[in-house]
């Protein structure tokens, strides 16, 4: 089926520089990553609250996305990540000021993906807690290791697109390119088995940077559709199209 074109979300903070090679993910005191997402014009995800936190693997299991809810124009960065066991302790703050009144924080409520690296150490195929510090809230949340996470957490990444489910209706999906110049979302159409994500294409000038894009995608929780989001044997792929995004990218469970 075709899903009506959901919110498109713009990003509101964006890359100085490229990520270093030797290192897969923003470190603390790096520049953040941009976010955009998708939402459903129904609200038809489960219903947010200011302090909902989710989280989803990432890039082979080198990185990671943490999901809140907030003002879609001003997206926390993740500010410093720590490993102890298979605990992993993100700390996410405020996207830097601007005093640009035009440029001022959204008053709406919609998902918003913070990505970072695994910490060296921590195994990708077996559970992990993450305590999560955004503002005044602290909150934890399980994600479900995955054994077929082949990557090693500290290592260089292979800027390959990669997506994750941060809950039976929604995923966030990785991109690397220009931190100026986000993803773009014009349509996402649903099949079994997976969906199509058709990007626009950017026509302006982009900072020649290398940075990761973190995209969050909904989808419907249709219980008629056994190789969906809720099945937990089959594969749900991506399909990529437009905006020099061409992929196909099956969305990691956790």
């Amino acid at each position: 089926m075709t899903k009506p074109l959901r919110l498109i979300l713009a990003a509101s903070t964006a890359l100085a520089a490229a990520l270093l090679v030797a290192g897969c993910a923003p470190s603390p005191g790096s520049p953040a990553p941009t976010s955009t997402s998708t939402s459903d014009d129904s609200g038809s995800s489960t219903a947010p609250t200011g302090d909902d936190i989710e989280a989803a693997w990432l890039d082979d299991g080198r990185m990671f996305a943490i999901v809140t809810w907030g003002s879609s124009t001003c997206v926390p960065i993740v500010d410093a990540v720590t490993g102890d066991g298979q605990t992993v302790t993100v700390s996410l703050v405020d996207p830097p000021s601007s005093d640009d009144a035009e440029k001022a924080c959204t008053a709406d409520l919609a998902p918003r993906a913070s990505v970072g690296g695994i910490p060296e150490g921590v195994n990708p195929t077996q559970d992990v807690e993450f305590i999560v510090t955004v503002g005044d809230i602290t909150d934890d949340v399980d994600l479900d290791g995955n054994a077929t996470l082949a990557g090693t957490p500290g290592s260089s990444t292979d800027y390959a697109p990669s997506a994750g489910w941060f809950d039976d209706e929604g995923a966030v999906l990785l991109t690397w390119g220009s931190s100026s110049c986000p993803p773009i979302v014009e349509s996402v159409e649903e099949q079994t088995g997976g969906a199509t994500v058709t990007f626009a294409t950017e026509d302006g000038m982009c900072t020649m940077d290398m940075a990761p894009r973190a995209t969050v995608l909904a989808f419907s929780d249709d219980d008629d559709d056994d190789d969906g989001a809720d099945d937990d044997d089959g594969e749900f792929v991506l399909t990529l199209v437009g905006g020099n995004l061409d992929a196909t990218v099956p969305v990691l469970k956790g």
